[in-house]
């Protein structure tokens, strides 16, 4: 078959089919409204659909849409794993399957990487010793080339001022002023927030619920935008030489699995949701996948996002750049091209029943 039919056009066609995919393979189906509406006035909400026993010992859970517009693909992945995968399929004893579906159901219907507040959800999970206040060093200095103060234009020579401020402040610059979040610049890219998100409070309140004594978690976050087109790397927050990072590479391929490195190419950054849940339960073995799908080279999502982010607040409202900008933050993140929908979905769900088979070792789908 092909998986490209598991993208929905919009939000509220996505959020149907989940629900509706997971009442009928008998998941329990819970409901969170952030107290948003989306372009046809729909309540948005975070839907969750949870298969197996209330107290289990193992769980999965595969969440989507942290990162809004990452959403379509998220969704994909998790309809087509109940509409077609799970069938017939249900856990063993003492083990759950958790879906999250749309974290950011604002960012997913507005397709907005950011939420109600332009926070990037990923960088507002801080811990409870944490502020919301700071940011890179060199922020300040980038900002007018981040965060331009004026409606975008298509025109724009965005490469040449790219290279240019490269030129001047060299790429480690941007590397570690971006993607690493920032609190204080409230319409600027990666925005932290200044407090604990609608979808911070909803998962701290019945994240614990969900999790309750397990022993053994394994999250998997579904995103996009970070890698070689149709494939895929899981990045964690373990070194290298960690008995978790040797665990995962064991079980999902050293070719797959990205374990931090201070001195490599991927970025510390503040508030992600993996080191949240992972502090959340100490007392369980909660491993944490980021797991990402490429599509377009960075500095292409990078300018989609530059412009999206132009338009959004310095754009008039019946301004042409809305929707163009909108149009291509949507396809950086979630390609029309049937080939690649079809590649990330299947992959995306192997993924997925490989987690089954590392948590649920006696499972077969």
């Amino acid at each position: 078959m092909s998986y490209a039919s598991g993208f929905s056009p919009n939000y509220a066609t996505a959020k149907y089919r989940f629900c509706a995919a997971a009442q009928a393979l008998g998941c329990q189906l819970e409901t969170y409204s952030i107290d948003q509406t989306g372009p046809d006035e729909e309540d948005l909400t975070i839907d969750v659909a949870i298969l197996g026993t209330s107290q289990p010992e193992q769980i999965l859970v595969v969440s989507s849409g942290l990162h809004g517009v990452e959403g379509f693909f998220g969704s994909a992945v998790q309809c087509a794993l109940l509409e077609e995968r799970l069938i017939g399929w249900s856990p063993s004893p003492r083990t759950a399957l958790v879906l999250l579906h749309a974290l950011n159901p604002y960012g997913f219907a507005w397709e907005r990487r950011g939420n109600e507040e332009n926070i990037d959800l990923n960088r507002n999970f801080l811990l409870p010793h944490e502020e919301y206040t700071g940011s890179p060093e060199k922020y300040g200095d980038l900002d007018r080339f981040f965060n331009p103060t004026s409606p975008p234009s298509p025109f724009e020579p965005f490469l040449m001022k790219a290279i240019a401020t490269i030129f001047r402040h060299g790429i480690n610059s941007l590397i570690n002023t971006l993607p690493v979040g920032q609190y204080d610049f409230p319409q600027g890219l990666f925005f932290g927030g200044n407090r604990p998100s609608k979808t911070y409070q909803i998962l701290a309140a019945h994240l614990p619920r969900w999790i309750g004594n397990a022993k053994n978690v394994l999250h998997i976050d579904l995103h996009t935008g970070l890698g070689k087109k149709a494939t895929y790397k899981l990045f964690i927050n373990d070194l290298p030489d960690s008995a978790s990072a040797q665990w995962l590479i064991e079980k999902f391929g050293a070719d797959v699995v990205e374990p931090y490195q201070p001195e490599g190419k991927m970025y510390k950054f503040r508030g992600g949701l993996g080191t949240w849940c992972q502090a959340m339960f100490p007392q369980c073995d909660y491993k944490f996948l980021t797991a990402e799908f490429g599509t377009y080279p960075v500095m292409q999502v990078v300018e989609a996002l530059r412009a999206e982010n132009r338009a959004h607040f310095y754009s008039p409202p019946e301004h042409p750049s809305k929707k163009w900008t909108r149009q291509r933050l949507a396809e950086v993140f979630a390609p029309a091209d049937l080939t690649w929908r079809n590649t990330v979905v299947c992959k995306g769900l192997d993924l997925v029943e490989k987690a089954i088979e590392v948590c649920f070792p006696t499972e077969v789908i």
